[in-house]
């Protein structure tokens, strides 16, 4: 049909150069994070690519603005609010509060890590523990949280992830 064909064909075009425009970025991206050794540092956690390495590193920028890595997850919003008056104290959702993209990048990379990645580590163990516990989604909020502050220790340590507790205990 060519009245379908001169619809189509603009369309098809615009595809691929925008196909062509997204695999540059990303060529871009890796090599951004090739040469950054934070960001080479923290790809080494399972379920944490480049993308999800940059964003933390452009998001966190000072890693001595926290004082402790624990706070970190609160600043991204992935601690449980909290409904307190007189003896009543109870624990709710999580507060949002904070950096959305981040912590979207880190329950997509908490969800790689428990769902995708073959090898097994302690942080995959403790979190399957959680799930079979209280269910996944609970289980990959956790996980985002505990990876914000590992990611953190290891950016200001300057160590690789331990993929044993003992190793990670040392």
């Amino acid at each position: 049909m060519p009245d379908l064909v001169v619809l189509v064909e603009p369309l098809l075009v615009v595809r691929r150069v925008l196909r062509e425009q997204i695999a540059a970025l990303h060529r871009r991206l890796l090599t951004i994070v090739r040469d950054d050794e934070v960001c080479r540092r923290l790809t080494t956690i399972p379920g944490v690519g480049p993308v999800v390495a940059l964003t933390y590193r452009a998001t966190v920028d000072v890693p001595a603005r926290f004082r402790k890595s624990k706070s970190v997850g609160a600043v991204f919003g992935l601690t449980c609010s909290r409904d307190q008056s007189g003896e009543r104290d109870r624990p709710g959702a999580i507060s949002r509060c904070g950096d959305e993209m981040m912590r979207a990048m880190l329950y997509e990379a908490a969800q790689a890590m428990l769902l995708r990645s073959a090898k097994w580590s302690w942080l995959k163990a403790w979190a399957m523990q959680i799930a079979r516990r209280r269910g996944m989604k609970r289980a990959i909020v956790a996980l985002a949280r505990r990876l914000a502050v590992i990611m953190h220790r290891m950016w200001v340590d300057g160590a690789e992830f331990r993929w044993t507790k003992e190793a990670a205990a040392a």
